[in-house]
């Protein structure tokens, strides 16, 4: 037998990963089962991929926490610590919130981040459309999944792997972001023009080029430092327009905000939630979109479709509220927010969705609550479970490790999320008079202009 070059194999090798990227799925068939839970499944990937749980550990994904410097402070931030105007907090919520991390088993603050046969493979490599996680599982497969099935056919991350747990951030599709939901599984060229099905056809990792298992690309809320961003000119540079009077506005504006005229272009998006009125035996209506305006277990919500974005000033960082950080009930406190002003060369307007709250908080300590809200059988102590928010407040801070005074009221918050997704054909990309036009969408006062620069050239930012 004619032995093969080093070259040769080489070339081989290479054809064959290119025929498995092409192909979606590679051939595992030699994973030898049962495999009877998630962990077992992991341990047979890392009997070839040795490193993977290794490098996946390192990551934001895993830890759900990352060094970072706000406000000239340093911290740890990430979605552990991060507070939201949605389900508020992940402490002492583990079991419902980490069915989308990317791990086996985190019920509470015990779980083993060293442990990598907890790191979970298979939801972000299954091309079978059958890996389902439980909802309330702590991240834990869904019985009837058949793991042998889905590890012999792994491959590539697909949009669907990363849809589902990014579509259904807050418990349900488009409830957080807005520009991500379940329409871009398989979006016309309409709702999103980079990963219309019969044009581009990205994937996620299309732009968000992974090594190493480091995604890029944190979210604004659980990220305010700012670093890993995607950026439009990655791919298309800086002078893409035809027209120099159009890239002249790249100093200053976004791509997003001209490119991004609308989101939640097809499924409707939370935009307000009051705690304050849940726990109330009231009969919920629907909305013009058939969506809930109330439920007994979460209280008053408002939602929008194909909505316009707010705009605002954004350096690359933003500031966000802390654990245990004092609060004024009488003002609307920002949980998250974009730094940035017009004075800065650095900054650009960009696309924001802004989610209104009502929340609770302590009126002794002056900070906001991390109830306990969600509670599995015979729990005693989430709010879901008694509608008692004194038993919810101890718990949940108890968990932040906060003291609760007993006493409470509800204040008002506000969230920016930056819209990134759903970009729009260039034809229907914003024209000048929608900006600069008498009823044009940006506010320019707000923006930090005493009139339109583009009227009045003293008004524009100059180098």
């Amino acid at each position: 037998m004619k032995k093969i070059s080093g070259k040769l194999l080489f070339c081989i090798l290479t054809l064959s990963l290119i025929w498995i990227g092409f192909a979606g799925a590679a051939d595992h068939s030699f994973i030898e089962g049962p495999l009877n839970s998630g962990p077992e499944a992991t341990k047979a990937c890392l009997e070839c991929h040795e490193d993977a749980a290794k490098d996946m550990m390192k990551t934001s994904h895993w830890s759900w926490n990352m060094e970072q410097v706000i406000d000239g402070k340093p911290i740890k931030r990430g979605k552990i610590s991060a507070m939201n105007n949605f389900c508020v907090s992940v402490r002492s919520n583990e079991p419902r919130c980490t069915s989308c991390h990317v791990g086996y088993g985190w019920k509470d603050s015990s779980f083993d981040f060293t442990d990598e046969s907890k790191v979970d493979c298979l939801v972000c490599h299954d091309t079978t459309g059958t890996y389902v996680k439980t909802s309330t599982g702590a991240g834990l497969p869904a019985d009837d999944v058949d793991l042998l099935y889905v590890a012999r056919n792994v491959g590539k991350s697909s949009r669907q792997n990363c849809g589902s747990c990014h579509f259904f951030g807050g418990g349900g599709d488009a409830v957080k972001h807005g520009d991500l939901d379940s329409s871009m599984d398989y979006p016309s060229k309409e709702i999103d023009v980079h990963m219309d099905t019969d044009g581009n056809d990205f994937s996620c990792a299309s732009c968000h080029e992974t090594t190493n298992h480091d995604i890029p690309g944190n979210a604004m809320v659980v990220s305010p430092k700012g670093e890993k961003h995607i950026g439009c000119i990655g791919c298309h540079g800086e002078d893409v327009h035809s027209e120099s009077v159009l890239n002249q506005h790249t100093d200053t504006v976004a791509c997003q905000t001209c490119h991004i005229p609308a989101f939640a272009k097809e499924i409707p998006t939370k935009t307000s939630w009051d705690w304050s009125t849940a726990g109330k035996d009231i009969k919920g209506e629907k909305d013009q979109y058939g969506k809930p305006t109330y439920v007994k277990k979460k209280g008053n919500f408002t939602w929008g479709k194909n909505i316009t974005p707010e705009y605002a000033w954004y350096n690359g960082t933003a500031g966000a509220y802390q654990f245990g950080q004092k609060i004024d009930p009488t003002k609307v406190t920002a949980l998250s927010y974009p730094n940035g002003k017009r004075s800065e060369m650095d900054a650009k307007i960009y696309p924001f969705k802004i989610h209104t709250g009502k929340q609770i908080y302590d009126t002794k300590n002056m900070y906001f609550i991390t109830p306990k809200v969600y509670g599995g059988k015979g729990d005693k102590e989430a709010y879901w479970k008694n509608f008692n928010w004194v038993k919810a407040a101890t718990a949940g801070m108890k968990a932040s490790g906060l003291d609760f005074s007993g006493e409470f009221d509800f204040a008002p918050t506000i969230m920016y999320w930056r819209i990134n997704h759903m970009v729009a054909p260039k034809e229907q990309a914003l024209g000048c008079l929608e900006c600069h036009g008498d009823n044009g969408r940006l506010d320019w006062a707000k923006l930090g202009y005493q009139g339109d620069p583009l009227k009045d050239t003293k008004y524009a930012r100059t180098k």
